[in-house]
């Protein structure tokens, strides 16, 4: 029952409208009794003596015409009331849905790389939309349909034990069957529904995946192979939905058939009773008019009780994702820069252990404010992983890195990454307007500033498309090539005037003339920063004011390009490489 306490504690604000709702539920179950009470009264005071005597009077047709009021009013009464119950439930459902939703969007907002990398994007969607809409059913109807069978049975009983209790025994006779028959299924059912859910989850994971690298999929001809794949998560989730369809089948008809007794039970005790003048006939037709809320709730108890495991499944999942806490936060004592950071960048022995595997080790190495620095090495040798500690999407193992002699871990960590612009290689683009992708981290520049920091970048090809800047582009920039989504990228984290820019291999996919024009323009930012660049062309390299050559995590060579491209070391084979020539061949200048 931790679901349902959880479910309540997030409800804050709306208890009180809820517990109305709940206890309109208990209301309404008590007054579907009203309308067969009243025919009930017809019966015995109006037909009944009708029958009799044959006469009908002025009495007796003011007495039908009051009752037959009281009935129009009191069904009316009921019917309003009901649907503000209802429009309470939904009102309260959905205000509860918003704010969690909402909380957990921005929960999964401040986690680090390690929680996306060990969650299914498939799986966290599933939490967003069916988990979600799980705990918004069950607050809204199950929850409202258990305590309404269990209200309107019990009401049922107790007015049936006072009107005849030997009647009323008779008919509730079967009742302890059908409870244990309903308990029975509700603990079998559950483990089947939280396998349901993980089967979902796999099946959303495939299809996500599918979609995002679908010209991947054209490109090695892979469709059959890809439908394939997903058809065996949809035959995995079609055959868990079906072990829990069949499962509620087979105790259905048990339950069904002993509900189904009551009536026989009414025609058979109810006749004999009314026979031997022991019942009236408005007692007789009370009973036959009520029959249906004892056996409706008894057999609808067993299907909410099916959706209530659901909600455990479902809930369960949306607990784990709410609690998730990012080991990258923002200290109580993090400080937030008054002033324009400088950029002076230090690493102090800063060592990385990612997955068990030590990525970096006793890095050591100082950046000052305004310098260019490139990071070359081998795939693998840890450059990325070195200029992720910078803006914190990693945290080191041992030793720190500062920005301003102050460790990055004291920074608040908003401040911090607000003035580092990021460009990498992979890069992400919204589906949004070229426009409203190079303002991305700065919604407020104006079309003219876009325009300045797109030429910087060589955005040139956003004039020629359909509607210029305004363009939307597709998801994750489709229809774009590579050195043009890489040109909005760099655009991108210029907008926003950072103190450091960081460029993992950002110029990788444009042509060397391209390259060329960037390099200029970053040369002559109008702005002060800090620049670090990875890169494996020398193209790239050669301006820096220090080139950093990583291998195996740890730096092997520091100096600028005339100096390691004379002296043997990675620097110096890859300008030979992309040169042309061999160490016999060439002469460096």
């Amino acid at each position: 029952m931790f679901q349902l306490r959880w479910v309540w504690a997030r409800m804050a604000g709306s208890h009180k409208r809820y517990v109305f709702a709940l206890f309109s539920t208990a209301i309404l179950a008590v007054l579907e009794l009203g309308n067969s009470m009243i025919t009930a009264t017809i019966m015995d005071t109006v037909f009944k003596p009708l029958q009799d005597s044959g006469l009908v009077t002025p009495e007796v047709v003011k007495h039908l015409g009051l009752l037959a009021a009281l009935l129009v009013g009191f069904t009316l009464f009921r019917t309003g009331f009901g649907y503000l119950s209802l429009m309470t439930y939904e009102t309260c459902s959905q205000k509860l849905i918003y704010q969690l939703r909402r909380d957990l969007y921005q929960n999964m907002q401040e986690q680090d790389q390690a929680f996306f990398s060990t969650n299914r994007t498939g799986d966290l969607m599933t939490r967003l939309t069916g988990d979600m809409d799980m705990i918004r059913h069950a607050v809204c109807w199950v929850l409202r349909q258990l305590i309404s069978c269990t209200v309107l049975f019990l009401t049922t009983a107790i007015t049936f034990l006072v009107t005849d209790w030997l009647f009323a025994l008779s008919m509730l006779l079967a009742t302890p069957l059908i409870f244990l028959l309903t308990l029975l299924f509700s603990k079998r059912v559950h483990p089947l529904y939280v396998e349901l859910r993980e089967k979902l989850s796999r099946l959303n994971t495939a299809a996500q995946e599918n979609i995002a690298g679908n010209r991947v999929v054209k490109a090695f001809a892979r469709e059959d192979y890809e439908i394939a794949r997903f058809d065996e998560k949809n035959r995995d989730y079609k055959q868990a939905n079906k072990t829990a369809s069949l499962l509620w089948l087979k105790f259905s008809p048990y339950i069904d058939t002993l509900s189904q007794a009551l009536s026989i039970a009414v025609l058979l005790v109810g006749g004999t009773f009314l026979i031997s003048g022991r019942i009236s006939i408005g007692t007789f037709t009370l009973f036959n008019s009520l029959t249906w809320t004892l056996s409706n709730p008894m057999r609808m108890l067993g299907m909410h009780l099916n959706d209530l495991q659901r909600f455990f499944a479902s809930s369960s999942k949306i607990i784990e994702l709410y609690y998730a806490k990012s080991t990258i936060v923002s200290r109580p004592d993090a400080q937030k820069p008054t002033e324009r950071i400088k950029g002076k960048v230090e690493f102090h022995k800063a060592s990385l252990t990612l997955h068990g595997t030590e990525v970096l080790k006793d890095i050591e190495l100082t950046i000052e404010p305004g310098e260019t620095v490139a990071i070359m090495g081998p795939t693998g040798s840890g450059k990325t992983s070195l200029v992720s500690l910078i803006p914190r999407f990693t945290d080191t193992t041992k030793g720190q890195v500062t920005i301003d002699g102050l460790p990055v871990r004291l920074y608040d960590l908003h401040a911090l990454r607000s003035s580092i612009g990021i460009a990498t290689q992979d890069v992400f683009l919204f589906s949004d307007s070229v426009d409203g992708n190079i303002a991305y981290g700065n919604s407020s520049l104006s079309e003219e500033e876009v325009k300045r920091y797109a030429k910087m970048a060589d955005v040139d090809f956003a004039e020629k498309l359909a509607e210029g800047f305004d363009t939307v582009i597709g998801e994750r920039g489709t229809g774009l090539s590579g050195g043009q989504k890489q040109r909005i990228a760099l655009a991108r984290a210029l907008a926003v005037r950072p103190s450091l820019l960081i460029l993992d291999d950002t110029t990788s996919a444009v042509d060397l003339e391209t390259e060329k024009y960037i390099q200029d323009q970053l040369a002559a930012l109008d702005f002060p920063c800090t620049k670090i660049i990875v890169a494996q062309r020398i193209s790239t390299t050669k301006r820096a004011d220090k080139i950093v050559i990583l291998e195996n995590g740890r730096i092997t060579e520091t100096g600028t390009h005339q100096e390691l491209s004379q002296k043997p070391g990675y620097y110096r084979e890859v300008f030979l490489l992309q040169n042309g020539g061999t160490e016999d061949e060439r002469q460096v200048v």
